[in-house]
This record gives structure tokens, C-alpha cells and sequence, in this order.
């Protein structure tokens, strides 16, 4: 009888969970029985190990072979248990001691002619064993370069089981590699090629735009089609701090669960950004399924999220975003526990003032009233609240779009975002506040304090706005966005008078 263990990994979610692979093969009724709480992939992978070993040239026993995967609690989903697997099952049987597993991590779904296919979630993954103080990795070779991005643990990148055998035997002739950040320059991003520089006219549009990115606040455009509402969203990540080394692996690592890294260059260096179309449904948009993966709004972690025609999405779907709007983060509950997804991204919205576009153009607008009314009536009161900057996208002229005006470009914006951005980090340091847009009523008080001025002035829009709490609060935090912007360390009475404009427009088409 011989028994032996190896080290994998599940991944739930976000989270990795080490799973202990164990092969016992004894001498009994000749089978191959796997258990431990598996999905049917895993279930399948009995008969991708048995022939992908025959097929290595390395003859199978006439033995009973029992596999287990522990914990037993944890569901087993994925191929990437193919390796670990066939690994466990060669060591039983002598091919190489089992010693040579011993603080070994091993992943990797294998062909049925023993070659070595590449998996999703590595990056995770081996963040996860070097945390459990996992000496080395055994990967696909196609995996190698994003397990690359973690520091500190020996990689191994394998094209075939007998590549990982000789390897364990000490007869491999490659070199293992240890992983650490790159320094790597990312193949170039289709966002790049686009600039504010190509908008004309607009001045009030873009300057909201400024301050929404400045401060990471919401956005919502309202305008006629046409009026350049898309184009300048899509624009927003030629204007946003490229991320730092940590915010690039934590978007990466949600990427790599989905298996959605670029295999040359899997650390994400630039900005998401995700356009969602209106028929999108709840899970895709927040995350779900019976094991829940991540939806578009991890996808925009750390980037913009762009809802185009606003008020086509249905309203269920909409109201699912008002939760992770406020914790910056999704929580969905399953039966086999709960599931914690990162959601901190810029929600920029665009939609017409009705069906036909043209509201309150009536000399265009072929709407009625009741019309009107049950279009915008799509879009509730919670949810504009916790938009923070509404602007009004008007038609554009003949003059403006056919003017030689120099525009200013991306670059020249982003130079005063991140100047503000700046004064927020250097203000918000060891808080976890990365910006204005973050803070809690307990820092706005200190913050946001208001002279004579201004405090009345405030009062006076509180209540001839209407304002709620909610609102209210993130007016203070917008002028402390456009106060950044100007290098001021106090919110003057301007900059609270361009907040409260910002809020005007709900008030003007929904009258609410």
C-alpha cells in the first residue's frame, strides 16, 4: 500500500481555498474512485488522469486507486485538479517520492495525451500559498509570467506530466523561476488612441466630467442624442491616475478568476472600463450563479462603470446597484455561504429627457407629457441620490462643431485630476480614503466645515432643493472635489454654488 499527498487550490468567489490532494493505491478490486464533495468536471477528471498517464508511456497498476480532495465541505469545481491529481496518484505508485511534494502547490488541467493546458485564477492562487508559506508552485507554462507578478515563491511552468515527473525526480533541466513584480509595459489599449482633444463645445459637460473624476464621484449626462454624451464617457480613463502596484494586482486577480488576463501580459496596468448594455441581466451585472463568480460591476473595479441609455435598463436592475454604490462592494448569500465582491468604481450614466430625445425642445419633441413623465419615471428617487453630479448635455451648435478652437487634451486634464487626487491622498492618509467621494458623515464634519456664507447658503438650497441627507452630504463632498481642483484649502462660496448647480438638473426634469 502507498499513499501520498499534494497541495492545490478551489477558489470560491474571490476567495482561494487550499484543497489536499491524497491518492492511496492498494492492492483490492482494480478501480479509480475519487470522492470529496466534487463537481462533475472534477468528477471527469478520473478518466483524463488514467488515459494522459497511459499515454505518457507510464503503465497503470492493476490496483484499487482511491483520490480524495479535502476539506470534504469544500465544492470542487474546475479542471485545474487535473495535475495535482495525476501528481498525487504518481507518487503512490513510486514514480518519485512523495517527499518531493511537500510544500508544493500544484495546478493545472491536463490533455489526454499528458500535456499541460493552462487554467484560470493563477494569480490568486498563488498569492494564496505564498501566505501559507508554500515554498513552490507547480503551473501551466502558459500561466507562468502572471504567477510571475508575485514576489517571494518558486514557479514552475510545466507543458507535459512527464515535464512536472522528471522535475520532482530532480532530472529536469529548466530552471525554476522566482516570482516578483515586472516592471512590464502592457500591450497598447484601443482607450489610448481616444483624447478629449476630438470634443468640441460641451465646456460645462467636460468640466463635470473633471470633477466627477477628480473626486471619484457619480455621474449622470442628460441630453439629446448626439450631443456627445458616449464619447465623452468613454474617454474618462484618458483622464483618470493610472492605478498604483496594488490597486493593478487587486483589479488583475479579479480578471484572472474570470480568466480573462492577457497571457503575455497579464498585469493589468490601465484603468477598467466596462460599457453595459441595457438588456444585461442582475447576475451579470452584480455576479452570481450557483457558485457565485464576479459581475461587471467587479469587472469596473477601480474604473468607470458606463450605464448608456439609462432609462431602457429595467428598473429592477438598476435598483441592484444602489447597495453597492454605497459599500463600494457587492455581497451576494448562496446556500454554501456568502460571497464578498470588490465594487469601487465611477458610475457614469447617459440617457435622453424622453423616448424621442428631444425634451423640452417642443418645437421636436413629439412626446406627450404622460410620456415624458413614465420615461424618467424609470429612474427612482434612491437611485438619483446616490448620483452625485447630474449635468445637461445641450444639442450641439453648427459654430462650436465646425470651430478651429484648440480643445484642451486628456493629458492637460489629467494633470489637474492628479494634482487633486494628490491633495486627497496626502489629506485621507492611513484613513483608507482614497478619495472625496469615500467620506463618511464623521470626516465630512471635519473636512467640509462651512464658513457664515456659505453655511447659509446651504440652508437656503436645502430647502428650496429638497434636499435629503444623502444629497446634501454629497454636495459637501463635491465642493471639497472642486475645492481640490482650485487648491483651496477651504470650500468657498463658489465652489459650493457649482455643487448645488450640479444637483439642479434632477430637480429641473424630475421635480423631484
Amino acid at each position: 500500500m502507498s499513499f501520498s499527498t499534494v497541495l492545490s487550490a478551489a477558489i470560491r468567489g474571490l476567495y482561494v481555498e487550499l484543497v489536499h490532494v491524497e491518492a492511496d493505491v492498494s492492492s483490492g478490486l482494480p478501480m479509480f474512485h475519487m470522492v470529496g464533495y466534487l463537481s462533475s468536471e472534477v468528477k471527469e477528471a478520473s478518466e483524463r488522469v488514467r488515459t494522459a498517464i497511459r499515454n505518457s508511456g507510464i503503465q497503470m497498476p492493476v490496483k484499487k486507486m482511491v483520490v480524495n480532495l479535502a476539506p470534504a465541505t469544500v465544492r470542487k469545481k474546475g479542471a485545474s485538479f487535473d495535475l495535482p491529481i495525476a501528481l498525487a496518484v504518481l507518487a503512490s505508485m513510486g514514480i518519485f517520492s512523495g517527499e518531493q511534494l511537500k510544500d508544493t502547490l500544484v495546478i493545472g488541467e491536463l490533455s489526454l495525451d499528458g500535456s499541460v493546458k493552462e487554467v484560470a485564477g493563477v494569480l490568486p492562487i498563488v498569492m494564496r500559498a505564498r501566505e501559507e508559506g508554500v515554498k513552490r508552485c507547480i503551473l501551466p507554462k502558459q500561466n507562468i509570467q502572471e504567477g510571475e507578478l508575485v514576489q517571494g515563491i518558486e514557479l514552475f511552468g510545466a507543458e507535459h506530466l512527464l515535464e512536472a515527473c522528471r522535475y520532482l525526480r530532480g532530472e529536469q533541466k529548466v530552471l525554476a523561476v522566482t516570482g516578483g513584480m515586472r516592471q512590464e509595459v502592457s500591450k497598447e489599449n484601443k482607450e489610448d488612441k481616444v483624447d478629449y482633444s476630438d470634443i468640441k463645445g460641451q465646456e460645462a459637460v467636460k468640466r463635470a466630467v473633471e470633477v466627477a473624476v477628480a473626486g471619484g464621484h457619480n455621474l449622470l449626462m442628460v441630453g439629446p442624442p448626439g450631443s456627445g454624451k458616449s464619447m465623452m464617457a468613454k474617454r474618462v480613463t484618458t483622464i483618470l491616475p493610472p492605478p498604483s502596484s496594488e490597486e493593478s494586482i487587486e483589479i488583475t486577480k479579479i480578471y484572472s478568476v474570470l480568466g480573462m488576463v492577457d497571457k503575455e501580459y497579464p498585469l493589468i496596468t490601465g484603468r477598467p472600463f466596462r460599457s453595459v448594455h441595457h438588456t444585461v441581466t442582475r447576475s451579470a451585472l452584480i455576479g452570481g450563479g450557483v457558485l457565485p463568480v464576479p459581475g461587471e460591476i467587479s469587472l469596473a473595479h477601480g474604473g468607470v462603470l458606463f450605464l448608456d441609455e439609462l432609462a431602457e435598463f429595467p428598473k429592477p436592475v438598476l435598483e441592484v446597484l444602489r447597495q453597492p454604490l454605497e459599500e463600494r462592494q457587492i455581497r451576494i448569500t448562496r446556500s454554501q455561504g456568502n460571497f464578498v465582491f470588490p465594487a469601487n468604481f465611477i458610475l457614469i450614466c447617459a440617457m435622453n429627457p424622453c423616448p424621442c430625445g428631444n425634451y423640452p425642445d417642443y418645437n421636436r419633441c413629439t412626446c406627450t407629457q404622460a410620456q415624458i413623465q413614465q420615461y424618467l419615471g424609470k429612474i427612482s428617487q434612491p437611485f438619483l441620490d446616490r448620483i452625485d453630479i447630474c449635468a445637461e448635455a445641450p444639442r450641439i451648435q453648427y459654430d462650436a462643431l465646425a470651430g478651429k478652437k484648440k480643445q484642451e487634451s486628456s493629458a492637460v486634464i489629467r494633470d489637474r485630476v492628479c494634482a487633486a487626487r494628490a491633495i486627497q491622498q496626502k489629506r485621507y492618509k492611513d484613513r483608507g480614503i482614497l478619495c472625496n467621494s469615500m467620506l463618511g458623515v464623521s470626516e465630512l464634519r471635519e473636512v467640509c466645515r462651512l464658513g457664515k456664507k456659505e453655511e447659509m447658503l446651504m440652508r437656503k438650497a436645502f430647502v428650496s432643493l429638497g434636499l435629503t441627507a444623502r444629497t446634501y452630504h454629497k454636495i459637501l463632498k463635491v465642493a471639497r472635489t472642486i475645492a481640490d481642483l482650485d487648491a483651496s484649502e477651504k470650500i468657498g462660496e463658489n465652489h459650493l454654488k457649482e455643487a448645488i448647480g450640479y444637483r439642479m438638473l434632477d430637480k429641473k426634469y424630475w421635480g423631484r
